[in-house]
């Protein structure tokens, strides 16, 4: 299996590139590097196995020689990202994934879409499965990574049911772990690198809003489910364990040994104040479920952050969302 990875030098992404050559899948990794780095993926460039090739896909890109499966995973993910960058997000969400839908209908290969929870938007509806159409403002300032995501599922699904195009839709919940950038302006980093400093942690809100905090390695073998099966999806990936964010707070203070107070600061704009997904779906179809609490990804975390002198010394400097 020859893996066409998008956006793989994310932070997530990279993990994924690096699962598929540690299991024999050689992998062409394509990225812009608006948001991904080159640092992410460094481990990988002398490997045979693994082409890296600096291109926007929403122009368009050429691959040479067949490949099997491209996974989708090009886009600002971080509210401070695509906020600085609507037009790129909203492109990559449509002409990007359409090339790559193009490519996959070419090479007769399954392409898996990373869709996000953003799709549910503020959810009148809690838990969250896969049946729930979303409550999503499209004029808000969120809505350009929410309503990319949302055409790029329609057009995955019409090149499904008009060109038989093998498909699958992931919908990611909150991922965190190494290769997180500290100021990419999402929770989980905000928090370290403010405790590793002890300045105030700053919650936008009153700190009761909840998210599902799912370990990297976890998501990733549910990705690599799915590039092997042939479900169709929407599928849930994500930790059903709902955390408020003051408690994500106080975990990270606890584990980093902070001296630091606790901010509370206005909540932005169409933040969700609730997210937690039903993961039956990845259960019955992937034999998928995470297995690394959050305390111990929480304890990874720390310690690359805090051993990452790039992420140790970057300073947040937009709200911290998820």
């Amino acid at each position: 299996m020859r893996v066409v990875v998008t956006g793989g030098a994310g932070f997530l992404v990279s993990h994924l590139c690096f699962s598929l050559i540690n299991t024999g899948r050689p992998v062409v990794c394509l990225d812009n590097l608006s948001t991904g780095r080159i640092s992410n993926i460094e481990h990988l460039l002398s490997r045979p196995d693994f082409e890296f090739y600096e291109c926007d896909i929403s122009v368009g890109f050429c691959v040479e020689r067949p490949v099997d499966a491209i996974a989708h995973f090009a886009s600002p993910a971080s509210p401070p990202d695509y906020l600085r960058m609507p037009l790129e997000t909203l492109a990559v969400g449509s002409k990007g994934t359409e090339n790559g839908l193009l490519l996959a209908e070419s090479n007769g290969a399954r392409f898996v879409l990373a869709s996000t929870s953003e799709v549910y938007g503020d959810p009148a509806v809690h838990p969250q499965d896969e049946s729930y159409w979303g409550n999503v403002n499209p004029v808000g300032p969120r809505s350009v990574y929410d309503e990319a995501k949302r055409f790029a599922e329609a057009l995955t699904m019409a090149y499904a049911r008009q060109r038989q195009v093998n498909v699958g839709v992931l919908r990611i919940f909150n991922t965190y772990g190494p290769r997180m950038s500290a100021g990419d302006g999402r929770v989980v980093t905000n928090f370290i690198t403010q405790a590793l400093r002890n300045d105030p942690l700053t919650i936008y809100g009153d700190g009761r809003q909840t998210r599902s905090f799912c370990y990297v390695d976890d998501l990733i073998r549910g990705v690599m489910a799915m590039l092997q099966s042939s479900e169709r999806g929407p599928i849930n990936l994500g930790n059903p364990e709902e955390l408020t964010v003051s408690s994500l707070a106080e975990l990270v203070i606890d584990i980093t040994g902070s001296s630091s107070a606790i901010e509370f600061l206005p909540l932005p704009e169409d933040d969700p104040v609730r997210r937690r997904p039903v993961i039956s779906r990845a259960s019955e179809a992937l034999d998928w479920k995470p297995e690394i609490p959050v305390a111990e990804g929480i304890r990874r975390t720390v310690s690359w952050l805090r051993d990452n002198s790039e992420g140790a010394a970057a300073r947040p400097d937009k709200p911290a969302t998820s």
